[in-house]
């Protein structure tokens, strides 16, 4: 009852540099996968949502999308001060305790039954707004990691912050037409054709220094209708076997001698940040008219980390800024993506016994 992405990384580690088994042999193919991987996996999050919903959602939702901000991106960055680290890693920090586990949520509300529930479309919007968030915080991240805090890295920084606006901008009023452009009753050609272009906007991305993974995120947004609803089908056996071994690599690339003296960080960092992504839950709920136990769930449900969060350490790792990050991430993700899932199972029993409900009065 617990998600596949620790296991992952366990196995990651099992098997890396310093592990129980080194397997340099297949280094070359798994960081293939792995980036294939990573890019399948931005571009499925992109199909959920169009551009047009996107932009409506940050309208309507967000002051709970600051709340989100403040109260969850702090933590990790004032936690990377403290450190001593700089203040780009400090920001890698921020981001990693920042956003929550899509997928670990999304499986989440389908295991325990709650799709249909009143807070679950405050859960969805606050994942979205923090999907968007990361469609300019990855470009504008990627940008620092290459040409760092200087004037060249800003300017690189904004560049893609730019371009990312622009290509949403235009996604609002071509997505419908590309849909019908690309979409074919043929799966074979639909998923080659979706397949193609995002390996080849995560190329271009690359060569004009950003992300990878946020050229696949906005071919993702591009299209909607028939084509996004047939690529998902398509996409989601590919995609779950490559994400894991991207989970698998980022495990490989992290010597597990770094975790043991990052784990009481990680833990203390965990258990604050639970906390603030608890009240950031039952905060939007409350505003939303929810009821306590809606409230409860809705904050519980937002706890987990998970692939966010490492393809940010990634991205450090990769650079060469992050090692410290990568060890601390790996445990702090370890952590919440066990405890995220406990925490929602158990939050419903504690908020009937914290929250009874009078005889014949109807549940909010």
């Amino acid at each position: 009852a617990i998600p596949a992405i620790p296991l992952y990384l366990l196995a990651g580690l099992a098997f890396g540099k310093g592990g129980l088994l080194p397997l340099v042999t297949t280094a070359e193919f798994i960081e293939i996968g792995a980036e294939i991987g990573l890019i399948l996996l931005l571009l499925s999050l992109g199909l959920e949502y169009s551009a047009r919903e996107l932009v409506s959602t940050l309208r309507s939702q967000a002051p709970a999308g600051v709340v989100d901000l403040v109260l969850n991106f702090s933590p990790g960055f004032l936690a990377g001060l403290l450190l001593g680290w700089g203040v780009l890693s400090a920001a890698v920090l921020g981001g990693v305790t920042y956003v929550s586990s899509s997928g670990v949520v999304a499986k989440l509300l389908h295991d325990l039954g709650r799709v249909g529930n009143r807070e679950t479309p405050v859960v969805l919007s606050i994942l979205v707004i923090e999907d968007l968030a990361m469609a300019v915080y990855l470009p504008m991240l990627a940008g620092l990691l290459i040409g760092g805090v200087t004037l060249s890295g800003l300017g690189t920084a904004a560049g893609a912050v730019a371009g990312v606006v622009a290509f949403l901008a235009l996604a609002q009023r071509v997505d419908v037409g590309v849909s019908r452009l690309l979409f074919s009753h043929s799966d074979e050609a639909l998923l080659l054709t979706i397949l193609g272009l995002a390996v080849l906007f995560a190329g271009i991305a690359e060569l004009v220094q950003v992300s990878a993974a946020v050229g696949a995120l906005l071919v993702g947004i591009a299209f909607s209708g028939p084509a996004a609803q047939g690529a998902r089908a398509l996409l989601t056996p590919l995609r779950d076997f490559l994400a894991a071994i991207f989970f698998a690599f980022f495990g490989l690339s992290v010597d597990p001698a770094q975790i043991p003296p990052a784990l009481g960080t990680a833990l203390a960092l965990a258990l604050i940040t639970a906390i603030t992504k608890f009240v950031t839950g039952w905060w939007s709920a409350r505003r939303a008219g929810i009821g306590p136990r809606g409230r409860a769930r809705a904050g519980a449900t937002l706890i987990p980390r998970g692939e966010f969060s490492i393809v940010i350490a990634g991205l450090a790792v990769a650079s060469g800024v992050g090692t410290d990050v990568g060890a601390l991430s790996i445990a702090y993700v370890l952590l919440l993506a066990v405890a995220g899932p406990v925490a929602a199972r158990v939050s419903e029993p504690i908020a009937e016994r914290l929250f009874p409900v009078a005889s014949g009065e109807q549940l909010k």
